[in-house]
């Protein structure tokens, strides 16, 4: 019998198969479902300084729209503060109640003191792992993207210092060099990293002439650039590395296992095919295990990670060679 069992930031999962960060974790029914269903973990989702900081200025303009109307008139209302991250805490809190299986939360603070200060009201909550969001739309044209990263070790070693729980990076791909700063955080006491967080991207209606906010699901091939950094980062840091974007299926992370992941996680797949779908997705890894007689994921980890093959440009090549060398015979064959 084929075992699925993994390891993540030093947490046992009985199987790779994450449940990612999204509102579908707003509801508890869907996440016993997902439980049910064979999910090995959850990652709540992100609590936002942004948005909070937002949601107590737009309470705050409310309030105060009519205090100096009159004269006599210094305050309809008393001093009302914003909750804060309160109400995610206490979410977040019966989640971690309501379910056995792994819990981990995700955050995305603009302050160092604000990333220390979320992290360790989340530990109080009792999760097993923390993500730190570190995405964030470049805003100011002269600061380096150095600067950027040196920015980001300081929060990630900030972190580290106020909680003891293991805490995760979930990246973007857009690095000069993602490699080095991956090996940086990793050198910095990250315990593990999320291979690629997937980005709001806006849009633009040409019919209304308007801004609007689409879905922004993965696709399928998505899935190739977490296989090519996966690939290239097996066995050259200590921290886990998870995969994300486009892992639609149990092929998908059949692929990402013999790229040398510890787990994936997943979100478009079950927007697309329900929470349901968790578990045929496990029982095709399982059959493709027992068909080529693998035992345990470790028996095909990195299998076809890069320091594992003998094609050193497998996972390095950035254009199609072959095509661009003989582009003639190339447009011979399809004219």
């Amino acid at each position: 019998m084929s075992e699925l069992k993994t390891t993540y930031l030093g947490v046992e999962l009985k199987n790779p198969l994450i449940l990612g960060a999204n509102n579908l974790v707003n509801n508890l029914d869907t996440l016993k479902k997902a439980e049910e269903a064979g999910i090995a973990a959850v990652v709540y989702r992100s609590l936002f300084e942004e948005q909070i900081q937002l949601e107590d200025f737009e309470l705050s303009s409310r309030l105060e729209a009519y205090n100096e109307r009159h004269a006599e008139m210094v305050s309809l209302f008393p001093n009302i503060e914003h909750g804060g991250p309160r109400e995610y805490l206490f979410n977040l809190g019966k989640v971690k109640e309501s379910l056995s299986i792994p819990v981990f939360a995700s955050i995305n603070a603009v302050y160092r003191e604000t990333w220390e200060e979320y992290a360790r009201l989340i530990e109080e909550v009792g999760v097993d792992g923390l993500e730190l969001n570190f995405f964030a739309v470049p805003r100011d044209y002269d600061r380096s993207g150095h600067d950027i990263i040196e920015q980001q070790i300081d929060f990630l070693k900030a972190v580290k210092a106020a909680v003891k729980i293991p805490v995760s990076i979930k990246l973007s791909p857009f690095y000069t060099n993602i490699l080095k700063t991956v090996r940086d955080l990793d050198k910095a006491g990250a315990d593990g990293f999320v291979l690629f967080n997937r980005m709001f991207e806006p849009d633009i209606d040409i019919k209304t002439e308007k801004h609007i906010s689409p879905w922004n699901l993965s696709t399928h091939n998505d899935s190739r650039l977490a296989i090519r950094y996966v690939g290239l980062l097996n066995g050259q840091v200590k921290g886990s590395i998870a995969a994300a974007n486009g892992i639609y299926d149990g092929s998908d992370i059949i692929k990402m296992i013999l790229a040398g992941a510890d787990a994936v996680q997943c979100v478009s797949t079950f927007y697309h095919n329900g929470i349901g779908h968790a578990g045929k997705m496990l029982t095709e890894v399982k059959e493709w295990m027992e068909r080529k007689g693998y035992q345990s994921l470790d028996a095909f980890r990195g299998k076809l990670a890069s320091k594992s093959v003998n094609d050193p440009f497998v996972y390095k090549r950035a254009q199609y060679i072959d095509m661009i060398l003989k582009s003639d015979k190339f447009l011979d064959s399809v004219l």
